[in-house]
């Protein structure tokens, strides 16, 4: 299983290298500090990759405030996988290291480049974590070295699934696998004993939230093998700056009235709460209650972490 060969991707031909598949730009660091035990038990984030293709019409990542020019043009980190492997080298202890947090480590280039993978095999040879956030069924390429890693150290996969009918999918994420695919994937994933589960996010007011879409997740998430659901409270989505304009310009194209709805009911708030969020909540609670998922992430991490707990104290001397 992969990423479709013949995936769209607005990527204009003229900014293609020659000989290569993506346009190279200068970086001085892989890996950023985050909190301890923090999404998925992880104290780093990586990001080998800066903008993403997948066109999901609702992306935060566009926003101004992040610095990421021409979002949707994919563009690899220089010389990143040498960086990250002395970064690696430099740290005090092992920890988990979380990717996918701007941009997807499995965009349509990384079947080729394979940036993504190699990276992996970096923390596992340096005895590193992975979390790993993507909506490509692409990930189950790195099924071998994923369970690798789980052998010394927390290991995870989070597939991001916002609507269970891929006719909606492919109206509000473009450019991606549909979200059958992406169960598809996890199922893979769970077989191969890797834990996984699904970010259930955004939520988007007036177009997928409603609890036949929550309940069809959760249910499908329990049949794919998955340890968790996870999803903010309260639903919803969160529109700035440029990417407002831009969500509302998807709105218009694929949404008749949709922009016009958004408008009154949220002018240009940041935080955009669907109005049946707190019922949705307690029928996604219920379910994920019902069909035995985590759905809390200091319960997640710590069971990503419970393996290896004692280990981790001792190296850090605690």
């Amino acid at each position: 299983m992969g990423f479709p060969a013949d995936a769209p991707c607005p990527v204009p031909p003229d900014r293609k290298p020659e000989g290569g598949c993506v346009e190279r730009i200068p970086a001085k660091s892989i890996l950023s500090a985050r909190q301890k035990d923090g999404w998925f038990a992880s104290s780093y984030t990586m990001n080998l990759y800066r903008g993403c293709c997948h066109g999901c019409i609702y992306c935060d990542s566009r926003s101004e405030c992040y610095g990421i020019a021409d979002f949707d043009r994919v563009r690899a980190k220089q010389d990143a996988i040498a960086l990250l492997k002395r970064e690696l080298r430099g740290k005090r202890a092992a920890a988990t290291v979380l990717t996918g947090s701007m941009s997807d480590p499995y965009n349509p280039f990384e079947k080729e480049e394979r940036l993504t993978r190699q990276s992996l095999e970096a923390l596992r040879s340096e005895g590193f974590g992975a979390a790993v956030l993507t909506k490509s069924p692409l990930v189950t390429r790195d099924t071998d070295v994923l369970a690798a890693i789980g052998c010394r150290a927390p290991v995870s996969v989070s597939m991001t699934v916002t609507t269970a009918e891929d006719a909606l999918c492919r109206r509000i994420e473009r450019n991606v696998a549909p979200s059958s695919l992406r169960f598809a994937a996890l199922e893979t994933l769970s077989a191969a004993g890797i834990p996984c589960g699904v970010l259930l996010s955004p939520i988007l007011p007036f177009i997928n939230d409603t609890e036949e879409n929550i309940a069809q997740i959760v249910r499908r998430a329990a049949d794919a093998g998955c340890r968790w659901v996870y999803s903010a409270m309260p639903f919803g989505v969160t529109l700035r700056q440029n990417q407002r304009l831009y969500f509302y310009d998807r709105l218009a194209e694929d949404f008749p009235g949709m922009r016009e709805r958004y408008a009154a009911a949220f002018g240009d708030r940041y935080e955009c709460w669907s109005p049946a969020g707190k019922r949705l909540w307690r029928t996604f609670e219920a379910l994920c209650v019902e069909y035995r998922l985590m759905y809390r992430m200091e319960e997640i991490s710590a069971a990503l972490l419970a393996p290896f707990r004692a280990e981790q104290l001792s190296l850090l001397g605690e």
